[in-house]
């Protein structure tokens, strides 16, 4: 069901701190020109701590819209109260949403019986899901064995692998029928080489012909192609995460003239020696001028 490159878009704001609609109706034409195959609008890149509900389903329903079916849209509707998640996702699903990324719940760090219950009634509401496991901002890990249980329900179809661990999607694919998504960049490669089916990337937000083609060629099993684009464009994968995400992807659009490097509190903007080494690795990769 969601197999290919799908990134995980920026939430771009104006001066006053209000989210820009205009602007980030022009960031899904981007997208769908760079080819991507679908969009995570107000997952972890979208900024989605944040935003309050109202602005949280508003970018959802705008990145709708835009999109018109063109891409698939999995909406970012997690949260670490149950009752949230089902609101958010209740709104998404009437936007004509293709899925839903739900995230682990974090800081109340539930029991992996708790985790079952959790995402289980998200998925009863009947999208599609996604589930985001990433340990590192959660403090939390879904284990294999509940990705196993969970895949017994017919609308858990995805896992967002997020945890560093290619060995993750081996015990994964071995334990259950369900598809993964890479939710890292640098492993997308090795991630597909073991049976991952695509990405869902910061890097596209700035490089989507390039996360899209690298994507695409594996899927084909033109792994010399896709090896040379991992490799061309590591070191962007890498840079982009020298800070918590999404500062540098957002100081990266700013430098490619795509949308401004604003930020809402606690984050802020990037080190200037941080922002010098993500500027030289963009004019490496040809997507910023020397």
């Amino acid at each position: 069901m969601f197999q290919g490159a799908y990134t995980a878009l920026i939430t771009p704001f104006q001066a006053d701190g209000k989210v820009d609609f205009g602007k980030l109706r022009e960031l899904v034409e981007l997208q769908v020109a760079g080819g991507i195959d679908g969009l995570v609008p107000v997952g972890t890149t979208g900024e989605s701590p944040t935003l309050d509900i109202d602005e949280h389903l508003e970018v959802i329903r705008v990145v709708t819209e835009a999109a018109a079916g063109r891409v698939k849209i999995i909406a970012g509707t997690g949260a670490n109260s149950t009752d949230e998640a089902l609101e958010l996702t209740r709104h998404a699903k009437d936007f004509g949403v293709d899925g839903t990324l739900q995230v682990t719940p974090y800081y109340n760090k539930p029991t992996q019986a708790g985790l079952v219950r959790h995402f289980s009634a998200v998925a009863d509401l009947g999208l599609p899901v996604v589930l985001y496991n990433v340990p590192g901002r959660c403090s939390c890990e879904i284990a294999v064995g509940t990705i196993a249980e969970l895949a017994k329900h017919p609308h858990v179809v995805c896992v967002k692998e997020a945890g560093g661990s290619v060995d993750r999607v081996s015990k994964i694919r071995a334990a259950c029928d369900i598809e993964i998504l890479s939710g890292d960049d640098a492993l997308t490669l090795p991630m597909m080489a073991v049976g991952a089916s695509g990405v869902i990337s910061v890097a596209s937000n700035v490089a989507p012909r390039a996360v899209a083609d690298l994507v695409h060629a594996a899927a084909a099993g033109n792994w010399d192609e896709a090896r040379r684009l991992h490799y061309q464009y590591y070191a962007l994968f890498t840079d982009l995460f020298i800070e918590t995400n999404p500062i540098p992807v957002k100081a990266a659009a700013e430098m490619m003239g795509l949308a401004p490097a604003l930020y809402r509190l606690p984050l802020c903007a990037m080190a200037p020696a941080n922002r010098d080494k993500l500027r030289a690795t963009l004019q490496q990769c040809g997507l910023v001028r020397a």
